[in-house]
């Protein structure tokens, strides 16, 4: 019996303070069923007229000590508690706002008033109905005249210890983070504000939303490593989508004219502050339009979001940024020039070779000077792109879907859209020539085959489509989780998506 003894006080000892506040408030669960006979998670209704907003902006007019004869009825969550006494405090939450509650014995009455007391605890949704007064410290409040226990906190708020700041905690659990942080959800406010926007733009242009399959037998559409997965009942292996693009220009061949779709894509790669395995884009593509169509539209929609969001000259992270059109418009071979001095119009294969060879650039004695050339890009020029720029005349090699230059047959009318040296937008006139873009892929599967795990793999029934003919097609993708951050000045990936891929715990 002793044994037992020291067993249970060595697991009390061990136990967190949350866990012990935990135990605390479903014992006093149990005894408010049974002593009251009230069971908050019963409380099935409780009709809202007036938001914290409004109560705040209807009775900003209201003095020192003064107090308004209307009643207001809102509900919402207790942030903070305390009590005086007869009288007690509140720090309450909507989904919006924040608003002090007064509770008095003389208002609620001894009954109402010691169950409150008894009860409530901070985290308890609570409905109200009251009167706003503004007290003598000059602070606008409700003086409770009832309330109705909703549903009641077990575990006890973050404010508890001053806020949440741990960011494996906020990730894991983003519903702790937002009560906690209400800035947070401000910022999934604006990534759907955001999302709207580019879906007003694109239907104020005619466009057609449209949605295409997750799950394909042949993850197309980009240079990417995909999620695999097993189909029990065909007995088949599958992939989650890495793009939605060859399905939308199946769409085109089809007739439905304009079309986009706003969507994840799922691509197994590496996890930092601009990647997440799991991504939010836009691609749209648009019959007889080309790449530079799209550049005009890429341009329009990201001053909508910023001019939605409230400015166009932005400061992110501590660097401003002017989103005022028109962007910057310029060759990679232009902007390699630039920054490195070397042409790679004018210089040849073996003297490409040799520029990478002296800065250390890892090439293959085959590259070719398109082969390099965007290995320069990315390794002298992508870091300096802070302002918006469209970058263009990718190399075919590395385009595989991109319609190639009337005038050098070398490159593609195709643009990557930069800002802050991310990737934007990615965009060209589309491959309609099913000659041609069997070729390429091809040339793609012999890259798989040498052990480019992300080469473009052979889509036959994507040939067949274009073979019964693509019209001139512009099409693009943004990613919309690179300019939620952008235009919330978030510092990570993680900051905009509501629940990013974790490492489990254990």
């Amino acid at each position: 019996m002793a044994d037992e003894t020291r067993k249970e006080e060595q697991q009390q000892k061990n136990i967190t303070p949350e866990e012990e506040i935990f135990r605390q408030r479903k014992d006093k669960l149990m005894r408010l069923r049974q002593e009251e006979g009230y069971d908050p998670f019963q409380q099935d209704h409780w009709e809202v007229k007036h938001t914290l907003s409004y109560i705040k902006e209807k009775y900003s007019f209201l003095k020192d000590e003064e107090w308004s004869e209307d009643e207001i009825r809102t509900a919402g969550r207790v942030m903070i508690l305390r009590r005086h006494g007869k009288t007690a405090f509140a720090t309450f939450e909507d989904e919006h706002d924040r608003l002090q509650l007064c509770f008095q014995f003389d208002l609620l009455g001894e009954t109402d008033y010691t169950f409150f007391k008894k009860w409530v605890d901070a985290g308890d949704f609570l409905g109200i109905i009251g009167v706003p007064f503004r007290t003598q410290r000059g602070e606008l409040t409700i003086a409770v005249k009832k309330f109705c226990l909703l549903s009641k906190a077990l575990r006890p708020m973050p404010e508890k210890w001053h806020g949440l700041k741990d960011m494996e905690v906020r990730y894991r659990q983003r519903y702790i983070d937002m009560i906690a942080n209400p800035e947070v959800r401000d910022t999934f406010r604006k990534r759907t504000k955001i999302i709207q926007t580019f879906r007003r733009v694109l239907d104020d242009h005619g466009s057609l939303e449209v949605q295409t399959p997750i799950l394909s037998t042949i993850a197309g559409g980009a240079n990417a490593r995909p999620f695999i997965t097993h189909h029990n009942t065909l007995d088949i292996d599958m992939y989650l989508r890495i793009a939605t693009e060859l399905y939308l220009k199946r769409l085109v061949v089809g007739m439905l004219g304009r079309v986009y779709e706003i969507g994840q894509q799922f691509r197994n790669e590496g996890m930092d502050m601009k990647h997440n395995p799991e991504f939010t884009s836009l691609e749209v593509y648009w019959p007889y339009a080309n790449y530079n169509d799209m550049m005009d539209l890429a341009e329009e929609i990201i001053v909508a979001c910023a001019d939605e969001l409230g400015g166009r000259i932005i400061n992110y992270q501590g660097t401003e940024i002017n989103l005022n059109p028109p962007f910057r418009r310029a060759t990679m071979t232009e902007l390699v020039t630039e920054h490195t001095g070397i042409d790679f119009s004018t210089v040849t294969d073996e003297e490409a070779r040799r520029q990478a060879a002296i800065r250390g650039l890892e090439v293959k004695p085959s590259d070719t000077r398109f082969d390099i050339l965007p290995v320069f890009f990315e390794e002298y020029v992508e870091e300096e792109l802070i302002q918006p720029t469209f970058v263009l005349g990718h190399p075919t090699v590395i385009s595989p879907l991109s319609k190639r230059n009337k005038e050098n047959p070398d490159i593609t009318d195709r643009f990557e859209l930069f800002i802050n040296a991310w990737e934007f937008a990615n965009a060209f006139s589309e491959l309609n020539d099913p000659l041609d873009q069997r070729e390429r892929f091809m040339d793609q599967e012999k890259k798989k085959d040498e052990g480019d795990e992300e080469s473009h793999p052979f889509d036959e029934d994507f040939v067949n489509a274009l073979e019964y003919g693509l019209p001139p097609t512009g099409g693009m993708g943004i990613g919309i989780d690179r300019t939620v951050m952008l235009l919330t000045n978030s510092k990570s990936i993680r900051d905009v998506i509501l629940f990013p891929t974790m490492k489990p715990k254990d």
